[in-house]
Parts: C-alpha cells; structure tokens; sequence
C-alpha cells in the first residue's frame, strides 16, 4: 500500500509542533495537575530570576523579563513535559562575562544566541554537542559553583565596592571582612538556615495515600506546598523584616532598590549603543562579545538538553535533541524582543515541576502569567527584597551543583578523565571560555589519541595473527604497519600474517595505501599476509582498489589451513601491544569472522 502524503504531513507537523500530540486529549486531570505545577514553578523563579539578575550584572528587573518567554514558546515547541526554560545561575555567571554588566550587549546576545541556535536545530547539529564530555561538563559546572557562591558573599555580609573577578574578589572579601553588616549578615545565615530546613522537610513529606484520613492529607499539603515554594516564603518574610526596620527609621540591610514597573515594551534588540556620547556600532558590539557568541548558546543548549534527557529517562519517555534547540532558540530570539537575556533550562525548577506531577508543557503558561503579574502589580514591592535573602536564594541554588565525589568516580572508572576534569575546572577560574575550550580540546586529543593507536591482540606463532581492537582510521595505518612488519618480516626468518578485521566497520584511502604497501613488502619476503572477517562495505572497498595479493578469508582457520606451509618460527605465545591479553591461545585462534 502507497503511504498517505497526508499521514506523513500530519506527523512531520507534529515533530515541529508537539503540542498537536497531547492538546487533542487533554483532561481535566491533566489541567488540575499542570496548574498545581505551574504555580509551584512560579513561586520559585520570580524571587530566583531576581537574584540571578544580581548574578549577571543586570537590574532586577531583567531577570524578570528572562523569566516568561520560555514558559510560552517551551508549551508549542518542546518535546519534554517536565522542563522549564528560563534565568540559570550558569547562565546568568556567563552572562556576566560577556556583556559588560549593559543591558543593550545582553539582549543582543540573546538574539545572537537564538539565531545561532536555531540553525544548528534546522541543520541538525545537535550532534556537535556530543563532542563535550561529561569530565568538561562536570568540571565546568563545579568551577561555576565555586564562582557563583563566592561571588554572593559580599551581599550576603553587606560589603560595598567588591570587584567581579574571582580572584579579586576572594582578595578583596577577606580584605574588608570587618566591614560586614550585622544585619545582612544575620539575615542572610538565617534565610540559608530556613531554605535548607524547608528542603529536608520537603525531601521527607511522604507520597499521597488513598486510605491516609482526611485531616492528615490536609497537613501533609499544606507542608509540601510551604517547602515547594520555600524561596518565595523567605524572600517575602525577609522583605517584610525589612520594610518593618524601614518604618521604624532603621537600615540595617542593603535593600534591593527600585525596580522598574510594567511589562517590558516589545521592541527590536539593540544593534547599536551609545555610551559616553559615543554610538558603538553593530560590528563593534559583536567583536565585543568575542566568544561569548560561540559559548553562550552552547553551553545554553547543553544544560537544556541535558536537563531534557535527564528527566525523561527517569519518567520513560523520549525527546526529540534537534527540537529542543528550535525551541530554546526561538525562545531566546522572541525573549530578545522583551529584553530578556539568554536563557536555558533550569535543573531547580524542573526539578519542582516533576516533583509536583506536571502531566504537559501547558504548566509553562500559569508560570508565564504569574511571572507578568508580579510584573505588572508587585515591582514596587520588590524595593524592599535585602540583598542578602536573595544571596542566600543564590548560594543555596548552585549548592546542589557541586559534585563532590565526581573525582572518586573517575578515580575508579577510568582516571585519565581526571585530566579534562582539572584542566576544565581550574582554567575556569580564569576565564570561562578558556576552561571549556583546553578541557574539550583534552578530551578529544584522549579520543585521538585512542583512534591513532588502536589497541591490537597480537597472537604469536607459526603464522603471526592480529586483531585491532577497535575501528582502523588513518592515523593508526603507520602504527599498525610497524607492528606487523617488526613481528613479521624483521625476524630471522620472515612469516606469514592474518589481520583479523572483525572489529573494522570502515577503512579511509589512506588506509587502503597503506594496506596495499604492507601487501607488496610481504610479497617481496616471500610470505603472504592475509585478511579475515572483513565486513561487506570494508571488503568492496578493498576489492575495489585491487591490491596485488590481496586475500580474504571467512574464518581464522580457513587462512591458517591455506598458509601454514609458510616458514616460521614454531613457539606459541599471545600478548597484546599496548593492552594485557584478554583470551588464551586457543580462544584467539578460534575466533571466527
């Protein structure tokens, strides 16, 4: 039977537009759910968009305008339930280096980055990100803890006039520790104290029950829902001590300030500033932002889609990778039209999300409204939020992001990844683009470095048999051509060779070259060298070069059978270049294709 065009239009509509797979047969359970989870999402990101503003250089406002458009373009576009896109602290940290601590540079970036982002989602190259191991990520992540953390000491202890650099910064910190405010101080240990107790207590509220009494389920919710929304509770409860000690005539923290009212105006990103009655053109902008441009919506894309696969292996269900970019890329192009800056998704609140049973994308929408109400009625509110409690908002976000016992896992699994871990780590201390990049850069010259010399099992005997362990590329042919000729033809007494190529899916030109110069070196001894197991496109592909000599076997011992009247020494012994023996004598002459 022909396809159905229509059938097929239908579905690739759906892959661009989830939404049309799970709208038709939305519920009222669904709705009941998804506004649960979308109000408890929205209790946590307006007071954390404030603090990650903080943490980017920007007025608070800003973190509030980053804070809504993901919640929208994520219900159309994205494939994951559970993800939220929105401010990040990481984000927020790479924003900071970037842009100069200017409004106009970071919503350009967001543009950039969309665009950016986008294409790589219509050409597919998601892939690209598959080259940044987990030892970068992880390294990247905890220098980006450390900094972020840190860099919320000085509003937490009140310090004025602290610079930005991380290592100025600790000079700096310790150098004026005497000036701390009591009353930040205090304040700050204090909400620190009352977020981590409320997120124990949410970690032990047990799951609901069918026979649990009436009056039970009522306090049980009543607890979750503190603990969910514990960030918003804190930063409400310390601005209300706040304007308390401001009636009273009292100042004893450093309030976050006026914050502008109303909705951000819709209106293109910049592409030029003036500064200092000076116009810095477009061209000029981007040069500025240098880097930025290539690492912000990598790492963006990354933490994304990293949060995305996350949560849909633990809840059973798949995203689409190429999806996700078009939709963290639109959402940062269309947010660059209402001044927000990059943005990504959240590992926090999705956390959130999941934990309160989102069942779709549309829990995104109460998020978003919520986030545009507190725009609209409550900035004037926002003056009396101490710095400190959103300080400690700040350090208690990242904290989870530390992983401590990364280095005692690599330890054990395989500790030549310690090395992009460190170089990662330590260089973002410096810069964070410098990190990434030599971290990567390690990572894959450890996986060229294993593509050039291939680990081969060598079997020693009358006819000297080898099996490289992995694929054969270009760089390995002169490595491997060594080996055979110093084990076959550089002995006393010349002998034949087998390359068992179970293991080779594919072969390059240069490979063929070098192949078929093996070939004539052991016709000229006299001896033959043979080849078994080939896969099918490997094998066309050397029957098409038509090398002189070329032999091809199904099995070990139909090669051996064919040369064993060749000359050679007749002791037996298996060891492997570069690698211990792994099979017997017996088990590696066994083998078949």
């Amino acid at each position: 039977m022909a396809p159905d065009p229509c059938f097929g239009s239908r579905g690739a509509l759906r892959r661009r537009l989830p939404i049309l797979a799970w709208l038709p047969v939305y519920s009222l359970q669904w709705l009941r759910m998804d506004f649960i989870a979308g109000l408890s999402v929205g209790l946590t990101v307006i007071p954390q968009a404030l603090a990650y503003a903080e943490v980017a250089g920007l007025p608070p406002q800003y973190g509030l305008y980053s804070a809504f458009m993901g919640c929208f373009v994520y219900v159309f576009l994205g494939t994951s339930r559970d993800v939220t896109l929105g401010p990040t602290a990481i984000m927020s940290l790479l924003v900071s280096f970037y842009t100069f601590r200017q409004p106009a540079y970071a919503v350009l970036l967001a543009f950039l980055s969309g665009c950016l982002q986008l294409a790589m989602g219509f050409l597919h190259l998601g892939f690209l990100l598959d080259f940044i191991s987990c030892p970068v990520i992880k390294g990247f992540t905890s220098a980006a803890t450390i900094t972020i953390g840190f860099g919320q000491i000085k509003n937490l202890l009140g310090l004025q006039n602290v610079p930005r650099q991380f290592f100025l910064q600790v000079y700096h910190t310790f150098l004026h520790i005497t000036e701390t405010r009591v009353g930040d101080a205090v304040l700050g240990l204090a909400c620190m104290v009352l977020l981590l107790v409320l997120k124990l207590m949410r970690e032990r509220v047990p799951p609901p029950h069918p026979e649990t009494p009436l009056c039970v389920k009522f306090s049980r919710g009543l607890v979750w829902t503190v603990t969910t929304g514990r960030n918003a509770l804190v930063v409400s409860s310390a601005a209300l001590i706040a304007y308390s000690f401001e009636v009273a005539g009292h100042h004893p923290f450093v309030l976050t300030g006026k914050i502008a009212e109303g909705l951000p105006p819709v209106r293109a990103p910049p592409f030029s500033v003036t500064t200092d009655n000076k116009t810095i053109s477009f061209s000029e902008m981007v040069q500025n932002m240098g880097t930025g441009l290539a690492v912000i919506p990598l790492v963006g894309l990354l933490e994304s889609i990293a949060v995305a696969k996350s949560f849909a292996s633990q809840n059973n269900y798949r995203i689409d990778a190429n999806q996700e970019l078009l939709a963290i890329g639109l959402t940062n192009v269309l947010g660059s039209l209402v001044s927000s800056y990059p943005v990504t998704g959240s590992f926090g609140r999705t956390a959130v999300n999941t934990q309160t049973g989102v069942c779709t994308p549309a829990g995104g929408l109460v998020t978003g409204v919520l986030v545009l109400l507190s725009l609209g009625y409550l900035t004037s509110l926002f003056y009396y939020i101490p710095k400190s409690a959103l300080a400690a908002v700040i350090i208690m976000a990242v904290a989870p992001l530390f992983d401590a016992r990364i280095v005692r896992t690599l330890w054990r699994v395989k500790r030549l990844d310690l090395l992009p871990l460190s170089v990662t780590f330590l260089l973002c201390f410096w810069e964070v683009q410098y990190g990434i990049l030599a971290g990567t850069l390690v990572s894959l010259l450890i996986l060229l470095y294993s593509v050039a010399r291939p680990k081969t099992q060598v079997s020693e005997g009358h006819i000297l048999v080898l099996q490289p362990a992995s694929g054969l590329h270009f760089p390995a042919i002169d490595a491997l051509r060594e080996t055979i000729m110093s084990r076959a033809l550089e002995a006393s007494l010349p002998r034949c060779a087998v390359l068992e190529c179970t293991h080779i899916s594919s072969i390059d030109y240069t490979v063929v070259v070098g192949l078929g110069e093996l070939l004539e070196d052991f016709q000229k001894r006299g001896v033959t060298l043979a080849f078994v197991g080939l896969q099918v496109p490997v094998l066309r592909t050397l029957l098409a070069a038509d090398l002189k000599g070329f032999q091809n076997f199904t099995t070990l011992e139909e090669a051996e059978k064919c040369l064993q009247q060749e000359p050679g020494p007749w002791p037996h012994a298996v060891y492997e270049d570069s690698v211990q023996s792994t099979g017997s004598p017996c088990s590696s002459r066994s083998r078949g294709p």
